[in-house]
């Protein structure tokens, strides 16, 4: 198959393109490299590999190559809620408009796999997991914009959207402003966390398994088609203090203690049902703690200076 990438260098991006030009595929990779990685090298030997370095908001240039390819996967996005509130218009451009446009632009037979966010559920009902019939509720405007585009792919036809849980593990494009990430970074440099309502509860994914769920949704297209699916590990659904318990079980003189006063300004607390997906098959293979022992080998190598989003 023949597949369009856009954001192919980005943190899910760049473990995802190697593995599909594993499985024999044909990429299109597109990234404007904003944060200068160089996560595509080892991509590079391949001749069913082309780069393109350009931006996704460059309508003509991306639908030069859309013409091409039998799928996109448009993974192009200003990620987070921090980044997206710092630069309002251009994250609409970048994680609404120019997908509208690839929507619009695309022929009907060819497959778009979306990877939204369980952000779109925003806070959920205490002891309720999260189905994919949730009333989407965000708080950010990363999640609104995430939760308006997945609308129009879904009713586009020929689509999946993936609800992926907060990522976590290693990756060629590190990113440490994610939760895991962030947590086990402060555990292995500072020891010590303070924790503002440590209560609040989230799912996590693995990034490799976040990978795997695009070749899955790929081999198997028809069975899962126009859907959305949450993709999660189903043994973690956990609060930060619950997070931070697992990590020190791998760094014992990490020490962590619950604030008195004062919050977290980031208010998604939700757990989420996998079941959907798991009844198609798909089986995550990347375990919480393997990916906290996976990170510690990993900081050993990067600053966190060179790996920010913002």
């Amino acid at each position: 198959m023949k597949i369009l990438v856009t954001g192919a260098a980005g943190y899910i991006g760049s473990v995802l393109v190697p593995l599909l030009l594993k499985k024999g595929h044909e990429i299109i990779a597109i990234d404007n490299f904003m944060y200068k990685q160089t996560s595509l090298l080892e991509c590079c030997y391949s001749d069913r590999f082309s780069l393109i370095n350009g931006d996704v908001r460059n309508t003509a240039l991306v639908e030069k190559y859309l013409k091409k390819v039998d799928a996109v996967l448009p993974l192009a996005c200003l990620t987070g809620a921090p980044l997206c509130d710092k630069d309002p218009i251009t994250a609409r451009s970048v994680n609404f408009e120019a997908i509208k446009s690839i929507l619009e632009k695309r022929s009907p037979n060819q497959i778009i796999i979306f990877p939204t966010t369980n952000s779109g559920y925003g806070i959920g009902e205490k002891s309720i997991q999260c189905t994919e019939d949730t009333p989407l509720r965000p708080v950010s405007l990363y999640g609104q914009l995430k939760v308006e585009i997945e609308k129009m792919i879904l009713e586009s036809g020929n689509s999946i959207t993936f609800r992926f849980a907060t990522v976590f593990g290693v990756s060629p494009r590190m990113r440490l402003d994610l939760l895991v990430n962030d947590f086990t970074y402060r555990a292995y440099y500072d020891r010590f966390i303070v924790l503002f309502e440590a209560h609040f509860k989230r799912n996590y994914l693995h990034v490799r398994d976040a990978a795997q769920a695009f070749v899955f949704g790929l081999e198997n297209f028809e069975q899962m088609k126009n859907e959305a699916y949450n993709v999660g590990l189903s043994d973690a659904n956990i609060s930060k203090s619950e997070l931070c318990k697992v990590i020190k079980t791998h760094i014992q003189n990490f020490y962590f203690s619950e604030a008195d006063i004062g919050e977290d300004i980031d208010k998604r607390d939700y757990t989420v049902s996998n079941k959907k997906i798991e009844s198609t098959g798909f089986k995550t293979e990347y375990s919480l703690s393997f990916g906290v022992q996976e990170l510690i080998k990993g900081f050993q190598i990067i600053k966190k200076t060179e790996y920010g989003n913002i």
